[in-house]
């Protein structure tokens, strides 16, 4: 793992420098969506088999816990890693950079410590069961909101900028006053900005804005499909599969043609004796020949004096169309 090196020097005045706020806003929020989970797992497995409590009355007293747990495991990260690191020379023991994945082994760590002997059983810790009422209390606490997004971002926002070894997630720039700090801050490239697609809320760093706009639901594009339709990102999918007039659609009656569903009017009328010959043959199982069959095509596409043939876009209406022309041409009533 490389440990950062010591910064030689941003201009030092007499006090201390002052660091850039900034960090990767979309980093922190993800970072702040684990502890939830986090939260619910300790609570779960530390009520297991109790009957006389339940992960919501510990919930207030172990997120205190958890909190001050990994923010001062967090605290001293840098430091343990690099006594760690002199320590173990083994490169599969040494302990990750990734932020998520520290933090992540941290609230493992503190959850460790919170079990009950049930929760200590490892096939509670794989059960299906376990990860069901975790799942189930997330929700309640979502529901209740009992821990807020936005106060969880707060205590990620410490976490990540402790454990971001390689400043991949915020910015390490430092000053020796507050005038320069503020100058740097108006280019700073983890400054968050407002995702400018209408109907998104999102607040992201400059740095991920392009990364964002090519996911963001809110965006307006061109139907993929290359339809007239311009959509939102979101609903792409949907009107692609089922209302765009290009969306691709085999044929009806059969033939191998492949083609965009606003074509197929035009594709019933080009293949219109194909087909008719398709539906003579279901009609007249026996008695009568191929070539019979083409010229009884012929003749009835010639008697359809209103064109209910060629409009006909699928085999039911087309046999129903042969069958009156058919009967009319013998000088019966269609039935």
């Amino acid at each position: 793992m490389d440990l950062p090196v010591a910064d030689p020097g941003t201009e030092r005045g007499e006090g201390p420098l002052i660091q850039c706020p900034y960090c990767d806003s979309e980093a922190m929020h993800k970072l702040a969506q684990l502890l939830l989970p986090g939260l619910a797992a300790v609570c779960v497995d530390g009520t297991t088999g109790d009957l006389f409590r339940k992960p919501s009355v510990v919930a207030v007293e172990l997120r205190k816990e958890m909190v001050d747990y990994i923010t001062q495991r967090s605290d001293t990260f840098i430091a343990d890693a690099l006594i760690e690191s002199e320590a173990n020379q083994d490169p599969e023991n040494e302990m990750p950079d990734d932020p998520f994945e520290i933090v992540s082994i941290f609230m493992d760590d503190f959850s460790s410590t919170k079990r009950n002997i049930i929760g200590h059983v490892s096939g509670w810790l794989l059960s299906d069961n376990r990860e069901d009422k975790i799942d189930d209390f997330v929700q309640e606490m979502e529901m209740t909101r009992f821990w807020p997004l936005d106060r969880r971002e707060a205590i990620a926002e410490v976490l990540l900028k402790n454990v971001d070894l390689k400043t991949k997630f915020h910015c390490p720039e430092k000053y020796e006053n507050e005038e320069r700090l503020a100058d740097h801050k108006e280019r700073c490239s983890f400054r968050p900005v407002t995702c400018s697609n209408d109907g998104c809320r999102a607040k992201v760093s400059v740095r991920c804005m392009d990364a964002h706009d090519a996911a963001c639901p809110f965006k307006i594009l061109q139907c993929e499909q290359n339809c007239d339709k311009r959509l939102l990102r979101r609903d792409m999918d949907r009107h692609c599969v089922t209302v765009c007039p290009m969306r691709p659609m085999k044929c009806p009656f059969g033939c191998d043609s492949s083609f965009a569903e606003r074509d197929l009017e035009k594709h019933c009328l080009e293949f219109l004796q194909a087909h008719l010959l398709k539906v003579l043959k279901v009609i007249h199982k026996k008695g009568r020949s191929e070539e019979e069959l083409k010229e009884l095509a012929q003749k009835l596409e010639k008697y359809d004096e209103h064109g209910k043939l060629a409009k006909a876009l699928d085999a039911r209406p087309l046999t129903n169309a042969v069958k009156d022309l058919e009967a009319k041409m013998k000088g019966e009533p269609s039935s």
